[in-house]
């Protein structure tokens, strides 16, 4: 696969993944109470599938990033490692919200309520806060030195971390899910999944757009690794 295929298919399933979690988060909000098992149930299905997708997008920028360059093939596996981790910590909780609302017999509010509640609450605040934050940041630095995507791309990925990392001491200021700044509020959950898939859909469209242009632009050439037994 040549680099200006890899780009297409990258840009591509990294739009469709963001779209999938643009619609899923609103289905947090429509009820104020406990919500229907459909409504949990759905936006649950909507976010595995989702994430799923997430993983060909992540796979995709491991190896655009080689295919620019080789010799950043350590980059490129921290990119990779660290938002398929971050999709490990969205499906359990995800499957834990949908498994309380089949095993319960009347309705819950499966983010604060039910015998995985408590378990999700790093999942889903610090510790996806910590793995966005470590594939910004890997991201960004690959951007600024191999430059194979729009300079924004790399700027605004160093702001989206640091969004992410003020949200890591939330765990200290409670659970309640109606607050803003917790460990299980909406400002650390919620929002931020809203703002990462954005992001993710706009820095997608540019990876597609780019895939015209990629056997054009001149590339850096690639340093010989050194090798310590010759």
């Amino acid at each position: 696969m040549n680099e200006a295929t890899t780009r297409r298919y990258t840009g591509l399933f990294g739009i469709i993944a963001s779209l999938f979690i643009i619609v899923q988060v609103p289905l947090y909000f429509l009820y104020s109470g406990a919500p229907p098992d459909w409504n949990i149930l759905t936006r649950s299905l909507i976010g595995i599938i989702g994430c799923t997708l997430f993983i060909v997008y992540f796979t995709g920028l491991r190896q655009l990033i080689r295919q620019v360059d080789p010799g950043h093939d350590w980059a490129a596996t921290v990119v990779q490692m660290a938002g398929l981790l971050w999709v490990a910590m969205v499906f359990v909780p995800q499957a834990m919200e949908a498994g309380a609302a089949i095993s319960v017999d009347h309705d819950i509010d499966t983010t604060t309520e039910g015998p995985f509640a408590p378990a999700q609450y790093l999942m889903q605040g610090a510790i996806s806060r910590l793995l966005m934050a470590l594939f910004l940041i890997a991201l960004a630095i690959t951007i600024s030195r191999l430059r194979f995507l729009p300079s924004w791309v790399g700027r605004s990925a160093y702001v989206l971390a640091a969004i992410n990392l003020a949200f890591v001491p939330a765990v200290f200021f409670g659970d309640n899910a109606a607050d803003f700044y917790s460990a299980q509020g909406w400002g650390t959950t919620a929002s931020m999944g809203a703002l990462w898939s954005l992001w993710t859909f706009a820095v997608s469209i540019s990876t597609l757009r780019s895939a015209r242009r990629a056997n054009l632009a001149p590339r850096p050439a690639s340093r010989p690794v050194a090798h310590a037994y010759q």
